[in-house]
């Protein structure tokens, strides 16, 4: 779920002493802020079920009336506004990151009570709130009966040679055998000792029991009170929208500039030399000649560079011959020695195969400039609807996707199309840079 969920198994593992991980179970900080959250949990949910339940009834009753319908709007809406109170509550005490969901949205641009209502109505979220005011009082009473009964015996026991003595002779706590006051009496040293230890116990197991019952509050907040499957999918297409759009958008400048800077001003100074070459011809033909062939050789160096151009929009040997060659042929510009592995048994749909082959060639780029590395291997396969790829050097590491670093840029562009990257890189090294593609097939077309 998140990386508080998984606290009592890295406590375990972590070296600490077998007492001081008990301690933090019992008493630790997350056990106590989930305790909270516990004991939180029935005067909130109760506030809510009162406030849900009447004003449903309300609204129910009134809904043969043109009050009815507006009035179940508004506790829809505010139920929606108890959400975000109790994903706050999450997040603070259950260090749950649930997101809020999208705000209401009409399906049109008019405005006034009829769109609004409609909104509100088809909202799953403000229906999925209600339930939730509803439905988690009972769960709440359990919560908060479970850490009062079990803190209060274990904090008392604990705390009982505190206050034991406190109490005359014949009303000191023990176990009443014949119901008459004889038997167990815990008075002497050695009981007040196994009072202690029995409290200590009963802490221990209410820790475990805390962080069971908040795994469940957990899931009843992401589920009812997060954004839904499809709210997070709009979400996410949206985000992916936006690096495609940026990532367009840098490439189109860049473009512009290397034409700019580059085979442009190349040919406008190609154009001036033959300019100058022409007015020579009739006085300087010897001099003309030199300028025309100087010319020439400005020509080829601006075919080069228009070559090189293309080659970064889209190489015509990854068009032609695949990823297998294409990267091949990034390999072996790399100033690392490489070793290629393709296994395609057949090509991917030409956006995925253009996406694989710009992200081996940064990977590769990266592994010029920053590895310091004696050699890297490339690897490319697919495994069902996947394509993956993997690039790792001996190098120094220390690689990261660190926001922005190049690898956090190739990450978003990755995610904007379902794809995912990993990075592996201690420091010393070796890195492993993992990218995952979605496989969509080639059109027959």
């Amino acid at each position: 779920m998140n990386t508080v969920a998984d606290g009592s198994r890295q406590e375990v593992a972590s070296g600490r002493p077998l007492w001081r991980s008990a301690a933090l179970v019992a008493v630790g900080p997350r056990t106590l802020r989930e305790g909270a959250h516990l004991l939180l949990n029935f005067p909130v949910a109760l506030a809510a079920f009162v406030a849900a339940v009447t004003m449903l009834s309300l609204s129910a009753g009134l809904l043969v009336t043109f009050v009815g319908l507006p009035l179940l709007c508004l506790t829809l809406v505010a139920a929606r506004g108890f959400g975000f109170v109790e994903r706050a509550r999450a997040r603070g005490l259950l260090g749950s990151a649930v997101a809020d969901p999208a705000p209401l949205r009409r399906r049109d641009d008019r405005r006034g009570l009829f769109p609004w209502m409609g909104s509100v109505l088809r909202s799953g979220q403000c229906w999925r709130s209600t339930v939730y005011a509803v439905m988690h009082l009972p769960w709440a009473l359990i919560t908060f009966s479970a850490v009062v009964v079990l803190w209060s015996a274990g904090f008392s026991a604990v705390a009982y040679p505190l206050w034991f003595w406190t109490l005359p002779e014949g009303n000191r706590p023990g176990i009443n055998v014949d119901g008459q006051g004889g038997g167990w009496v815990w008075d002497s040293p050695g009981e007040v000792v196994l009072v202690v230890v029995a409290g200590a116990v009963t802490l221990w197991l209410a820790g475990w029991l805390i962080r069971g019952m908040a795994v469940v509050d957990r899931l009843l907040v992401s589920g009812l009170l997060g954004p839904s499957s499809d709210e997070q999918r709009v979400r996410q297409l949206e985000t992916g929208r936006s690096t495609v759009a940026d990532s367009s958008a840098a490439d189109l400048r860049r473009i512009e500039r290397d034409l700019h800077d580059g085979a442009q001003a190349r040919l406008v100074a190609l154009a001036m030399d033959l300019g100058l070459a022409k007015e020579k011809l009739s006085e300087d033909p010897e001099e003309a000649a030199r300028m025309v062939d100087a010319a020439h050789g400005e020509v080829k160096l601006a075919l080069r560079e228009l070559r090189e151009l293309a080659r970064g929009i889209h190489p015509a040997i990854l068009t032609d011959r695949g990823l297998g060659p294409a990267l091949s042929a990034v390999a072996s510009r790399c100033t690392v020695p490489v070793r290629v592995e393709v296994d395609l048994t057949e090509r991917p749909a030409p956006a995925i195969e253009g996406i694989a082959y710009y992200t081996v060639s940064e990977l590769l780029q990266n592994v010029s400039k920053h590895s310091r590395a004696s050699g890297a291997v490339l690897d490319v396969w697919r495994v069902e609807d996947r394509l993956l790829l993997r690039v790792e050097d001996d190098g120094v590491g220390g690689a990261g996707t660190d926001r922005g670093s190049g690898l956090a840029g190739l990450s978003e562009r990755l995610s904007a199309v379902d794809g995912r990257l990993t990075v592996s890189s201690p420091v010393g090294g070796p890195t492993t840079v993992s990218a995952v593609l979605p496989w969509r097939e080639r059109s027959a077309g």
